[in-house]
């Protein structure tokens, strides 16, 4: 039992080293997860990435899972030796990584203001390399041309992949939701009183928007307490019931449809294929053929005066912010 456990340690002891950090160029220092043969990422190479941002703490800052959509960048020339540049160009397509950046360096030769959530010297950014593109001897126009064509074969596989990824949610979570004739689906889980809102009406929502793919993120809320567990809070931004005029195409249309359907006091979740939300552009965060969740609590239905404008119709959301 003892020399057991003795080759169980010893083998403990191994798997730690080979995780240990190296040094890089600067103040970089790694880890190679994964070592896939072929050539390392140049500079004007296309990349699809999945990135995941930490503090030393462990505080997750940016993760591309959580929106089930990778992030791309094209290959720069490294603003300093050791920044991000540096790393992503240490690999090749199919490789991971995980990455430490030293934090005064970004913002002495980068500009970048430190996080307030973190008394560390490095930030962490853990890295998988899906795609490469390389630009060789490409011109602009000749890249663009292929960097497009992947694109549209990437929302080709978004369009035919959504009827599935709504089915799913909508089995996996054991919902029983009314559809619309537009498609919309939806479940009022707590019933309000008084009569529906009629088009032109203003109606006081709070909301909270979340991804039903990659980890359900929540992408954006007016609820504060939301905000504080989800790590977004932004104390530069009142949390409140937003003002909508209802039916008035002044939202995306889906949940412009799910406030005419709910009266005061009434919680819903609404389920938006993209058709009636950010469709086949998507957005700076909402990709391509994206279907969004949507937790509404209607708080007030003020009712239009007759010869009255409707209320200010802000977009919902206009463009959802990049989590903190």
């Amino acid at each position: 039992m003892k020399r057991n456990l003795i080759v169980l340690g010893l083998a403990a002891l191994a798997f730690t080293s080979c995780k240990q950090f190296k040094k890089g160029e600067g103040d970089l220092q790694y880890i190679i997860h994964e070592d896939k043969d072929g050539a390392t990422i140049k500079e004007g190479d296309f990349l699809s990435l999945k990135v995941t941002q930490k503090t030393e703490e462990d505080s997750v800052m940016y993760e591309s899972a959580a929106f089930d959509r990778p992030a791309l960048l094209v290959q720069q020339k490294p603003a300093f030796k050791g920044d991000l540049y540096s790393a992503i160009g240490m690999l090749s397509e199919g490789d991971s990584a995980t990455f430490k950046i030293n934090l005064d360096s970004m913002q002495t030769k980068m500009g970048m203001p430190k996080p307030t959530n973190t008394k560390g010297k490095y930030l962490l950014f853990s890295i998988r390399v899906d795609k490469v593109i390389p630009k060789g001897k490409m011109n602009d126009q000749q890249m663009q041309a292929k960097v497009e064509t992947y694109m549209k074969g990437e929302t080709e596989k978004a369009k035919n992949k959504e009827a599935g990824i709504i089915s799913n949610y909508i089995s996996s979570n054991d919902l029983k939701p009314t559809v619309t004739a537009s498609g919309l689906n939806y479940v009022v889980t707590q019933q309000g009183s008084g009569a529906k809102p009629a088009v032109g009406d203003t109606v006081e929502v709070n909301y909270t928007g979340k991804f039903i793919t990659g980890k359900n993120k929540v992408f954006d809320t007016s609820v504060k307490e939301v905000a504080e567990k989800e790590k977004m809070f932004d104390p530069m931004r009142p949390y409140k019931p937003i003002k909508v005029a209802a039916g008035t195409n002044g939202t995306i249309p889906g949940f412009d449809e799910a406030l005419l359907l709910l009266n005061k006091g009434a919680k819903a979740t609404v389920l938006i294929p993209s058709k009636l939300g950010y469709g086949a552009q998507g957005s700076q965060v909402i990709g391509p053929y994206t279907p969004l969740l949507f937790e509404l609590e209607v708080v007030n239905v003020i009712k239009q005066t007759p010869g009255s404008a409707p209320a200010g119709l802000p977009q919902i959301p206009a463009q959802p912010p990049v989590t903190k």
